[in-house]
């Protein structure tokens, strides 16, 4: 299982719970003896940390972490001594007991954030990454929610849906043509 909670899930009741999380790591900061790793995955972020007392092969894996590295970590879930209001999981971490690197990458060309520092040209050359910053993904959920919104309330119409063969030159965008038909 790569996965027992996502990492917008965790709140404060879940103290002293066992979890086991997956998703990109959004940043690394390295203060000496203790390290935290911000894991990120499209339903938020949950700090991860690493201190003295974690074994020396897992610390080992987290010095060869960069930013967009996919991994699964396992550990306690732990009340956070210096709380983050600005995001849902602020109060709590993860002590991390166990490691994977699920699969490593190369430094992206910009960074994955709310507000990047990629211009449009690299971010549109890079879709594939732009994909994963917040502002897409909910415009992308969104977009999603309204076109089944909108089949749904079709559907109850009797409208029956049909995909036409193509009648103009696909788009980039891959928009899809369309036809209801009421009985």
């Amino acid at each position: 299982m790569y996965r027992t909670h996502t990492c917008g899930e965790l709140r404060i009741e879940n103290i002293n719970s066992v979890v086991t999380l997956s998703g990109w790591v959004q940043r690394v900061r390295n203060l000496g003896g203790m390290t935290f790793i911000d894991l990120r995955d499209r339903y938020g972020i949950t700090q991860l940390v690493f201190d003295e007392k974690t074994e020396g092969d897992i610390v080992e894996k987290v010095s060869k972490l960069g930013r967009e590295f996919v991994i699964q970590a396992i550990g306690k879930v732990r009340e956070r001594s210096s709380k983050n209001k600005n995001i849902q999981t602020g109060e709590i971490e993860i002590e991390v007991s166990a490691l994977n690197i699920l699969n490593s990458s190369e430094i992206p060309p910009f960074t994955i954030e709310d507000e990047s520092d990629g211009g449009d040209e690299i971010r549109m050359k890079y879709r594939y990454l732009d994909l994963r910053r917040a502002p897409v993904r909910d415009t992308l959920i969104l977009r999603a929610k309204m076109a089944h919104a909108t089949r749904s309330y079709l559907n109850e119409q009797n409208f029956i849906e049909t995909e036409t063969p193509v009648l103009i030159k696909s788009t980039p965008e891959g928009h899809v043509i369309l036809l209801f038909l009421r009985e």
